[in-house]
């Protein structure tokens, strides 16, 4: 083997002091960083612009709750016997479909289908739309909101001679948005007995 012409450096050999030396500087460097911070980042608005809230993606639908239905109940409160939600006309914002019947203590009540939109400004929703009026004697079996549709199973009489309490007709609805207004088309083989 041939030896180096150049004599052994003295900081080519590793030795504990040389870890101790790397570790303390090191170490040191890591405490001025922390110490020294820049200056927190500071945002200005541009003269005339006004912050806007970030836009919801989830909007709540209106609760039926402190809703003035239009029913006559006399003493007796009303009843939301089902409800759907979704949004009906296409604006972003969610409306809800209600069944409500007075509560009577006897019998079964005609059923109103309303629909609710309550406006991002405003404390209590209401009634913008009625789908079923209670005095078609309807009572509601199913109620869904499908892809922008209101889709409900009615139960009716054949005639005033048929007793309330058994209704005979049964009628598929469904209801969609068109023209500013609520337009009802009945699906094929919807009408049953």
């Amino acid at each position: 083997m041939q030896q180096s012409a150049v004599p052994e450096l003295a900081h080519t050999h590793t030795r504990p002091i040389h870890w101790v030396a790397t570790a303390t500087a090191v170490a040191g460097v890591v405490a001025l960083t922390s110490v020294l911070q820049p200056h927190p980042a500071t945002a200005a608005q541009t003269p005339g612009a006004e912050a806007k809230p970030a836009p919801t993606t989830t909007m709540q639908p209106p609760a039926t709750t402190g809703v003035d239905f239009p029913l006559d109940c006399g003493p007796v409160k009303t009843v939301v016997k089902k409800k759907a939600t979704g949004d009906l006309d296409g604006d972003g914002r969610p409306e809800t479909v209600a069944a409500v019947h007075c509560d009577a203590g006897m019998g079964t009540p005609p059923d109103g289908v309303y629909v609710l939109t309550q406006a991002a400004d405003a404390q209590q929703p209401r009634v913008v739309a009625t789908l079923v009026d209670p005095k078609d004697r309807f009572t509601v079996s199913s109620l869904a909101v499908s892809d922008g549709a209101v889709l409900a199973t009615l139960l009716g009489y054949s005639s005033t001679d048929v007793p309330s309490c058994c209704p005979d007709v049964t009628d598929s609805a469904k209801w969609q948005w068109k023209n500013s207004a609520f337009i009802r088309s009945t699906p094929a083989g919807a009408h049953g007995v």
